[in-house]
Order: C-alpha cells, then structure tokens, then sequence
C-alpha cells in the first residue's frame, strides 16, 4: 500500500504538472488539460504500478483494464467535480485527481492485476 501511495503521489504531480502547464501556456479548458495530463500520467502509472507496487508482467489485457479504470475514474472525478464547479481551474483540476485514488487501488489489487 505504501509503494501504491507513492507512485500514486507521484503520478498525481506528474498530472497537475501537466494538467496546470497545459492550462497556463495554451489557456486551455479544465477537460482538454485534464485529458492530456491524465494520459500522460497514465503511461507513468500503469509502469510503476505494474513492476514495482503490483509485481506483475506487462499485459495487453492489463493495460487494457488499467486503461478502463482510471479513465473511468477521470471521467467519474471530472462528472462529480462538474456537478459542484469551482471556477479557479487549478483547484477544479486539484479536485479532480484527489478523488481518483480512494478507488483505483482496490479496483487494480482486485481486478486489473489478478493473475490472468
């Protein structure tokens, strides 16, 4: 659990950095910088998660079901985000990878990663 909090740390920095560059230099609405961001911290996550928090091989199938989960899970966070907007875009992104963690990791311990 404690590897899964800090690649998850990680990857969250790895989003706000992307998600917040992306709004500052090209003036970007909250979901186009989020799309990107959660892309790109997806590629990081799904590595790191997969060797070192998980201890698994690299499959198609994985990546499959880790691609549903967190993509389900952004599109999830940004839904209830928009239900209560917040006008600042930084705090609105802040919002939105907040809740993606109390999930995902249950959902990848016991489904994504189970042994195929």
């Amino acid at each position: 659990m404690a590897k899964y909090g800090f690649f998850g740390v990680v990857a969250t920095l790895v989003h706000l950095f992307v998600a917040w560059t992306v709004i500052y230099l090209f003036n970007s609405s909250v979901f186009v910088s989020n799309l990107f961001a959660f892309l790109t911290a997806f590629v990081f996550s799904y590595v790191f998660q997969t060797l070192y928090v998980f201890q698994s091989s690299f499959h198609f199938i994985k990546l499959a079901k880790f691609f549903a989960v967190q993509f389900g899970t952004f599109l999830f966070s940004y839904t209830l985000s928009d239900i209560f907007p917040i006008a600042n875009s930084y705090l609105h992104t802040l919002v939105i990878v907040a809740i993606m963690p109390l999930v995902t990791f249950l959902i990848h311990k016991f489904w994504t990663f189970k042994e195929i």
